[in-house]
C-alpha cells in the first residue's frame, strides 16, 4: 500500500484515543470480578493487555466467567460521568469536520455503550458514525469493524487512516487496507505498539491534523 498524507477519512478507536476511561474501567472490572468471581485481586493489568477487544472475547481469553459482562456494564454506566476527554480531542474533531474529513469510531465496546459515553462527554455530534464490536461478525483484530465504518462513510480504504492505541487496532486497519497510526497519549504499551510498525506515530491528538486532506492546522 502506498501511504500518503492526504486522508479524507479517519477511523478512531475510542478508549485510550479519544477518551480516558481507564479509571472507570478499573473500578467496573473490580466490581464485576468481586460480584461474579469473589475474593482475590481482580487481574486488571491482564485485562489491559487485551484492551480494544470485545469484552466477551476478553473474558474467554482470560478464562473468566462471561457473567462478568452485566455487572461490568452496569458499573461502567454508573460511573460514566468520570470518563474524561483527552486534551485537544474536541478541537481536532471540529477541525476535521470543518475540513469535510469523514470520521468514524471502531471500538471494542458495543455500539450502544459507545454512543452513550460519546454523548455524555459531548463528542457524538462531532463524529459521522460509530461502529461497535457487536455490530460486526468478527471484532478486532479482524478487519470487519473498520470495513463497516468505511462502508457507512462511503470511503475507500486507500483514503483512510485507522488511529488506535492497541496492537489489534493497527492489525485491524492494516487488514482492512487502510493506513495506520499509533496514538501514544493514553496508557498504551508503547513498545508493543511501535513494534507493530504502524505507518504513523502520533505523540498527541493534534499530530493527526498533518495527515488529513489539506494538512489541516
Amino acid at each position: 500500500m502506498t501511504v500518503h498524507q492526504a486522508f479524507s477519512t479517519v477511523v478512531f478507536d475510542l478508549d485510550g484515543v479519544l477518551i480516558d476511561s481507564f479509571g472507570v474501567m478499573r473500578q467496573a472490572f473490580a466490581a464485576a470480578y468481586r460480584e461474579v468471581v469473589g475474593d482475590g485481586e481482580p487481574p486488571f493489568d491482564e485485562y489491559c493487555t487485551h484492551q480494544g477487544r470485545y469484552f466477551p472475547d476478553i473474558m474467554r481469553l482470560m478464562g473468566l466467567p462471561g457473567g462478568m459482562e452485566r455487572p461490568f456494564v452496569e458499573a461502567s454506566h454508573r460511573l460514566i460521568h468520570e470518563v474524561e476527554v483527552y486534551p485537544d480531542v474536541p478541537l481536532v474533531l471540529k477541525r476535521l469536520r470543518e475540513s469535510e474529513v469523514r470520521t468514524a469510531i471502531a471500538t471494542g465496546k458495543s455500539g450502544d455503550r459507545a454512543r452513550t459515553v460519546l454523548e455524555v462527554v459531548g463528542l457524538l455530534p462531532l463524529l459521522d458514525t460509530v461502529v461497535g464490536s457487536d455490530e460486526v461478525d468478527r471484532p478486532k483484530p479482524a478487519p470487519d469493524i473498520v470495513r463497516e465504518a468505511l462502508r457507512r462513510l462511503a470511503s475507500e480504504p486507500g483514503d483512510a487512516v485507522m488511529v488506535g492505541d492497541a496492537v489489534i487496532d493497527i492489525q485491524s486497519g492494516r487488514s482492512a487496507g487502510t493506513a495506520t497510526a499509533a496514538a501514544l497519549w493514553g496508557e498504551t504499551a508503547t513498545d508493543q505498539l511501535i513494534d507493530e510498525k504502524p505507518d504513523f506515530v502520533l505523540a498527541r491528538p493534534t499530530d493527526l491534523l498533518a495527515l488529513v486532506q489539506g494538512g489541516v492546522r
